[in-house]
């Protein structure tokens, strides 16, 4: 029954079908009802590409960021993700925002960066949220504006997303663009901290005034951190 479904998948798009040619390399990129081939994936996404099809974009620039089943080409994934990106697609927004302000397969433009960035972010993307309010924190291809960042981390943290809830508590405990406030800080930092974050785990052991608590959470941090700056970081505290 599976194999019926698939040979009608790959039947539809050898007849030039674009979203059966996604849904094939998607298959074929996930290993789903098909041995993983990221050849056979991309080859497919480059179709439907070729035909206009956004996700395909996406997912053929993202493969040729990272060279998976095609040679890393940087030039190559501004491409495709940039004609994902003015379809609307707010992954590709994003991405082609991070490019930008990486200055990968395109001259460093963070100006460029600020315009994908926020139109990926007001379509709700939460990582152009938190990347949109980081070019305001710190007036990157825009002015500095401190109330504009907190708009921006504040929308990211209430998605859920530990980076935006770890920078809404710092950007309180700091007091940058609104009251100091250690409660808020810590309430923040905390919700990001119990999903992993290691950067909130290690500023909320800072605030703790408990003896009996302290290093509990900073304990985690050097665990995940192993081998990385956070981990020097967090042993010169010790």
């Amino acid at each position: 029954m599976q194999d019926d479904i698939i040979d009608a998948f790959r039947f539809v798009a050898e007849q030039g079908d674009a979203e059966a040619q996604y849904v094939l390399g998607a298959m074929y990129g996930l290993g789903k009802g098909v041995p993983q081939n990221d050849t056979e994936a991309a080859r497919w996404y480059r179709l439907a590409a070729e035909r206009g099809h956004a996700k395909a974009q996406f997912f053929l620039g993202i493969r040729y960021s990272i060279g998976e089943g095609v040679p890393q080409d940087d030039t190559e994934a501004f491409r495709w993700l940039r004609l994902a990106a003015n379809q609307g697609d707010a992954e590709a927004q994003h991405n082609l925002g991070g490019m930008y302000n990486a200055g990968k397969g395109v001259p460093q433009d963070d100006t460029k960066a600020v315009k994908w960035y926020r139109l990926a972010a007001e379509q709700g993307h939460a990582g152009a949220q938190v990347c949109l309010a980081g070019m305001y924190d710190y007036g990157e291809g825009i002015p500095q504006d401190y109330a504009e960042a907190i708009k921006w981390y504040r929308r990211a943290a209430e998605q859920g997303d530990a980076a935006g809830q770890c920078l809404l508590g710092t950007m309180y405990r700091h007091g940058k663009g609104v009251p100091q406030d250690d409660t808020e800080a810590a309430r923040w930092l905390r919700l990001a901290a119990q999903q992993g974050d290691r950067s909130a785990q290690y500023f909320l052991d800072l605030m703790s005034d408990e003896d009996k608590g302290a290093g509990r959470w900073l304990g985690i941090a050097v665990t995940i951190a192993i081998g990385g700056v956070l981990i020097m970081i967090a042993i010169a505290q010790l």
